[in-house]
């Protein structure tokens, strides 16, 4: 995209500094969303402003007014119009995705009569206007599809080595209760660097079941087999893993792990151990690191006993990828890309609080990790493509091996 400069005179200054707050800030993120279209513009007709040249690919007709209604009210945009192709954005695609499926949400609340005096204040805020059952009822349709065909998108071009799965919980209404429910994610690392939500869905728990039919449903889309996939240690994230990907190696999350030891660790040991875990899990390789794990055991086992055997028992698992280059699995030994996503969903949640049912959780927080993915794709991807290429056949085959291994003892335990 063309560069974006954001020019404020000294009344406008004054007026962010001095004036309404809320006010302040719909101005700013007018102005912002106006020199991104002008910029997404320029890109497009190969042109600034009065420039000539050879490249320019059409010409400027104005612009027309278009509303956006966000969190702060709702904003007046100027929408650049071309000549003869049509002007095309992302910003009301993506903005507009996660913004309309919250309002959905929160007035489907008060549709359902499940609604507080305070859920009502909320969607006033949000909308700045109230919506009829019918605006409700096409807003829904429209955000399920988005939801459906992303769903339903096939993986078969798309090689992932590494996948992150991760599961996190929402209260929803179902016949007359409240409970709870489980949304899964699956983020996948591929060949080139790059990350991508390939996955999310809405289950009654975190279960044997739900966890395989979740995995099936990304193999049945096209996804090849990961050579590891990264995950706390969830009993029934490992079964059905070694049953629906059993040549995948697993990397139990570093982060996850440290915070199962130091739950059962006494509170006065449990600053110096947390040091000691980390230089372990930074170790050169898995023969500096077995020594410092003995190390720990020794001096912390007389006194918290069940923190050692939880670190002597989880230690090989949680060291699958200490022979990748560290610049990769300082990133991939934990589950802290998707914990980011977690936070994001935890904090729409928080709004609404509970949902009206399950069709709403798999709406909004779905709508949210569409966002989350398509911001994922355009950060600095984890490492190149050239890299992985030369250390894949050398590990390929070392993670098969340890698939096999943690395999074998899955079924032992």
């Amino acid at each position: 995209m063309a560069q974006v400069n954001i020019t404020l005179n000294d009344e406008e200054i004054l007026q962010v500094f001095i004036g309404d707050r809320e006010e302040a800030i719909r101005f700013l993120l007018e102005r912002i969303l106006n020199e991104i279209m002008k910029a997404e513009s320029e890109e497009q007709l190969k042109a600034s402003m009065h420039e000539r040249t050879e490249d320019r690919q059409d010409y400027r007709n104005g612009v027309r007014e278009r509303k956006l209604t966000t969190r702060i009210g709702t904003l007046t945009l100027q929408v650049p119009r071309h000549r003869s192709e049509p002007f095309h954005t992302m910003v009301f695609e993506n903005y507009s995705r996660s913004e309309a499926s919250l309002i959905a949400t929160m007035v489907q609340m008060v549709i359902a009569g499940v609604s507080t005096r305070k859920v009502t204040k909320v969607v006033e805020t949000l909308c700045g206007k109230t919506f009829s059952k019918s605006t409700v009822s096409e807003l829904c349709k429209r955000l399920d599809e988005d939801i459906r065909k992303f769903k339903s998108q096939p993986l078969d071009g798309i090689d992932a080595p590494f996948l992150m799965v991760d599961a996190t919980y929402f209260k929803a209404r179902e016949n007359h209760r409240i409970v709870s429910k489980a949304f899964m994610v699956a983020l996948a690392i591929k060949s080139d660097g790059h990350r991508e939500v390939v996955g999310f869905d809405v289950y009654d728990a975190e279960d044997d079941y739900s966890w395989k039919r979740f995995l099936e449903d990304l193999k049945q889309r096209g996804l090849q087999t990961p050579h590891v996939m990264i995950s706390d240690a969830h009993r029934s994230i490992r079964k059905a893993m070694a049953e629906v990907f059993p040549q995948t190696a697993w990397q139990r999350c570093q982060v996850h792990f440290m915070r199962n030891i130091l739950n059962e660790t006494p509170p006065k040991y449990k600053e110096g151990l947390k040091v000691e875990l980390r230089e372990m899990f930074n170790a050169g390789d898995i023969k500096e690191a077995r020594k410092r794990r003995d190390s720990i055991i020794d001096d912390y086992g007389p006194v918290a006993e069940k923190a050692m055997k939880i670190l002597d028992e989880g230690f090989e698992d949680s060291m699958t990828l200490i022979n990748m280059p560290q610049s990769i699995s300082r990133i991939l030994r934990t589950t802290n890309i998707l914990e980011r996503l977690n936070r994001e969903l935890k904090r729409r949640s928080d709004v609404i609080q509970v949902f009206p049912n399950g069709a709403s959780v798999l709406r909004l927080m779905g709508a949210v990790t569409i966002e989350y993915s398509d911001r994922q794709s355009t950060l600095q991807r984890i490492f190149a493509e050239r890299t992985f290429k030369e250390i894949r056949e050398k590990l390929s085959g070392e993670y098969r091996l340890t698939a096999q291994r943690q395999n074998v003892l899955l079924k032992a335990v």
